[in-house]
This record gives structure tokens, C-alpha cells and sequence, in this order.
């Protein structure tokens, strides 16, 4: 990847592209562990009569994390914005890592009652405002610090491949702590430990304190503040902001879309440790294999399909897997429910189709969110929307399961949730414009078209003033 020369002095974009992928990877890492300990920690935290009911309570405080991702980007969006997307990664990069390690060390329900899941859910609250502030930093860095060339690929590479690394890197921890603690050890310490490696992502913090640049646009955008009077009310603009005058129709249509892709990813990815454990009952070993092999499609898929949108478009890149989505994702989950437990060479096949069409389909949203606001308020615009729309996606799992009387009941509830999510996310972007190439231009505070291309199909530069 090539150097960018934009600001002062020579930029290397691969630190900043390198901190944004595996800062949304850990972060990805530290929120879904719970969906790898479902079972046990329903069963020490969150007890009840009924195993669904308890699955319920389970992902309701998953929910929790979801629900406070968009205050937290509100408040760490707009700080990105005002001081800078690198010393706001720092921060939030740390408070994820912090606060997962401390969930293994909630006591159990037998052991202090009802202030275990209370403990808990307070935790799962603070990860959450961390977590929205993460995507107000990875969101908007890496994509900044690249050329034009390249940003739909990192588009896909941190929004979609970024969740496959943090699920991969998942799927490897549970391989390997459910070895080391086998059985009911498992139930009573394994859980714990996978906790407590969320510790690992924190100390990515420390990378991007010594080795991350901030990002050239942010730092032309302070200094146009600094210079033209008619830059400087974008730097002060609140999170109401966003939903009123010009902004607030791009800011609605903008978490729908968000809200349809992450419906998409939660109902799958997000939902496949529990399809194929309660639900199937593929053994913990051979289930946690599939759930390696399905995450690292997804990063191929959502890089493939981020390239494929910088050639062809983000409207038409999303449309396409929309279309294929609508129909293949139901059909792939009844299948994958409808699979015998040993069927492990089938089950593997149907999970990582489903996982990459599922991911295949936002990969391109990333940038496409980034592409409709300036510089100046891009991290809380990106931020905001992406973080509500998948908090909204993020709920249906919780809903999933409250409306499952038995656990044979969810298949059939997660393929209608799913073929209703889909329908959203295509009509939404139906009625969204193309933004391809209008990064440069929304810099330049300029809501007008894409610039025109050359003969040799690339965009043409046109100094910033």
C-alpha cells in the first residue's frame, strides 16, 4: 500500500490501517466471548428453570453492551472529532480490554445471589460505552489515512474482516481453553478464563500510543478550522445535530441501513455458537472448529466484497448480496438446524456459506457511512449510526429466543427474523444514493456528486482549500 503525502511531512498509512483492523477485531474479540460461554454463564450468573429463559438472560445482557454502544459513540465520537481519532483509540482500546478481564471476576449466583448478574450487567454497561467509542476511532482512521484506491478494501477489511479476525481469534481461544478445562471445569473456571484474555486487547493501546500517525484529514480539517471561519461551526456541532437541518434524513437512512446489516451479522455470526450448540448439539470441539472455519471466510468474504465495491459501487456491491441474502440465509439455517450433529463435514460447509453472505452483504458500509458526512463531524456521524443501527440489529437475538417456547422453535424464528432484516437492508439501500469517491469532496465540506473520473477509470484530485 503506498505512501499518502497529504499534510505535512510523509504519512505512513499501514500503522493506522493495521491499529483500525485489529482495534475492531479485539473489540469484536471482547464483546462475543460471552456468545462462546453462553451455557456456563447462564448457568453461574444468570440461572433459571428453563434453558431458554436462561439463554434469554444470557443474550439480554449482550443486549446491554449493544444497547450503550451509541452513547458511548456520542461521547467518544465527538471527542475524535475535537482532539484527534488516535488519542481517543488509545483510551477506548483499554477500557474494552479492562473491562471484559473484570467479568471473570463476577462471583457466581450460588455465591453472592442476586448481586452477580447485577455485577455483571454494570460491567457489560461500561464495556459497551467503550465499545462504541471504539468504532468512532477504527472507523474512521484507517479509511482516512489510505488512498482512495484502497478504501473500499479497508472498508471490508476492518467492518466485516475485522469481525471475522475477533470471531477467529475467538473460536481459537475456546479451542484451546475448552481443552485445557474439559467438561464441568469448563462450566467452573474455562468460562473465566476466556474472559480474562480479553486483557490481550488492551495491550494493543500501547502499539498505537508509539507507532499510530493521526490521520491527515483530521489534521487538514483543524487547520481549515483554525483558518476559514466557515469550517470552524462543523467542529462544534452535538449529537442533535446529526438528527436535524441537512444531516438528519442522511443520518435515519443511514442507521436503518446499519440496522439491516447488522441484523443480518448478529442473527449469523453472532447467533452461530448458540444454533450450533443448544440447538444442534454439535460436540464443544468439533463446534468450535466450525465456528473457526466459518470466521475465517468471513474475512475473505468482507474483504472480497469491500474490493468488489470500490470497482463497482457501494449501492450495487450491497444490493447484490442483499438479493442473494433474502433467500439463502433462511434457507441456509433451517438447514444447518436440520443437520444430524455428527454431519460435522456438512454442518462446516452450510456455516461458512452462511457467514459469507451474511458479512459479504455491509462490507462496504463502513465507508459508505464515512462518505456521507465531513471530516469534521465524521467519527460521531459514522460512529452514531453504525452503532445504533447495530445496537437495533443486536437486539434480535434476545428477541429470538423470548419468542422460542423450546429450543427445536428457534430455527424457524431466526429464518423469518432473518428474511424480514434483509428486506429492510435492500429497500434502504434502494433509496440511498452511490457514494464512491465522494471521501475527498465530503473533506472539502462539498455534498455534491462523486468527482468526475479520467480515462483510466481513477478519480481525478482537485486541491483541498
Amino acid at each position: 500500500m503506498p505512501r499518502s503525502t497529504r499534510g505535512s511531512g510523509t504519512h505512513s498509512p499501514l500503522p493506522a490501517a493495521f491499529a483500525s483492523v485489529m482495534g475492531w477485531s479485539f473489540d469484536l474479540f471482547d464483546l462475543f466471548l460471552l456468545l462462546y460461554v453462553a451455557g456456563p454463564v447462564g448457568r453461574q450468573i444468570f440461572p433459571a428453570q428453563s434453558e431458554t429463559f436462561s439463554l434469554a438472560l444470557v443474550f439480554a445482557s449482550f443486549a446491554v453492551s449493544i444497547i450503550m454502544r451509541p452513547g458511548g459513540a456520542a461521547v467518544f465520537g465527538e471527542l475524535a472529532d475535537r482532539i484527534g481519532r488516535k488519542k481517543i483509540m488509545v483510551t477506548v482500546l483499554a477500557g474494552v480490554g479492562l473491562s471484559t478481564a473484570a467479568m471473570g471476576l463476577v462471583p457466581t449466583y450460588a455465591a453472592i445471589g442476586a448481586a452477580a448478574p447485577i455485577i455483571f450487567l454494570i460491567l457489560r454497561v461500561i464495556q459497551g460505552l467503550f465499545v462504541g467509542g471504539v468504532t468512532a476511532t477504527t472507523h474512521t482512521l484507517g479509511t482516512e489515512s489510505v488512498p482512495e484506491r484502497w478504501r473500499g478494501l479497508m472498508s471490508g477489511l476492518i467492518g466485516g474482516g475485522g469481525a471475522g479476525i475477533g470471531a477467529t481469534m475467538a473460536s481459537v481461544t475456546f479451542i484451546v481453553v475448552g481443552q485445557l478445562y474439559p467438561g464441568d471445569a469448563f462450566d467452573e473456571w474455562g468460562w473465566r478464563v476466556m474472559f480474562f484474555t480479553g486483557l490481550l486487547g488492551a495491550l494493543l493501546s500501547l502499539f498505537v500510543l508509539s507507532k499510530v500517525e493521526e490521520s491527515p484529514m483530521w489534521l487538514e480539517a483543524q487547520e481549515a478550522a483554525k483558518s476559514s471561519p466557515a469550517a470552524a461551526p462543523a467542529q462544534k456541532m452535538r449529537f442533535k445535530d446529526l438528527l436535524t437541518g441537512k444531516y438528519r434524513t442522511i443520518t435515519l437512512l443511514n442507521i436503518a441501513l446499519a440496522a439491516g446489516a447488522g441484523a443480518q451479522y448478529y442473527l449469523t455470526s453472532g447467533f452461530l455458537p448458540t444454533l450450533l450448540g443448544p440447538v444442534v448439539k454439535v460436540p464443544t470441539v468439533e463446534r468450535g472448529w466450525i465456528l473457526l472455519g466459518a470466521s475465517l471466510v468471513v474475512i475473505v468474504a468482507a474483504t472480497g466484497a469491500g474490493e468488489l465495491s470500490q470497482r463497482i459501487g457501494r449501492r450495487k456491491t450491497m444490493l447484490i448480496f442483499g438479493g442473494i441474502n433474502i433467500v439463502a440465509l433462511p434457507l441456509l439455517t433451517i438447514a444447518i438446524a436440520g443437520s444430524d450433529p455428527s454431519a460435522t463435514g456438512t454442518i462446516l460447509a452450510l456455516s461458512c456459506l452462511l457467514a459469507c453472505f451474511a458479512n459479504a452483504a455491509y462490507a462496504p458500509l463502513m465507508v459508505f457511512l464515512n462518505e456521507r458526512y465531513p471530516t469534521a463531524i465524521r467519527s460521531r456521524g459514522t460512529a452514531i449510526t453504525w452503532n445504533t443501527g447495530f445496537m437495533l440489529g443486536g437486539l434480535l437475538p434476545t428477541f429470538v429466543n423470548l419468542l422460542s417456547p423450546t429450543v427445536a422453535d428457534i430455527p424457524i424464528k431466526l429464518a423469518l427474523f432473518l428474511a424480514a432484516s434483509t428486506l429492510i437492508f435492500i429497500a434502504v439501500v434502494l433509496t440511498s444514493p452511490e457514494t464512491r469517491g465522494r471521501l475527498e469532496r465530503s473533506h472539502a465540506h462539498d455534498d455534491g456528486p462523486p468527482p468526475p473520473k479520467n480515462g483510466k477509470g481513477t478519480i481525478k484530485r482537485t486541491p483541498h482549500t
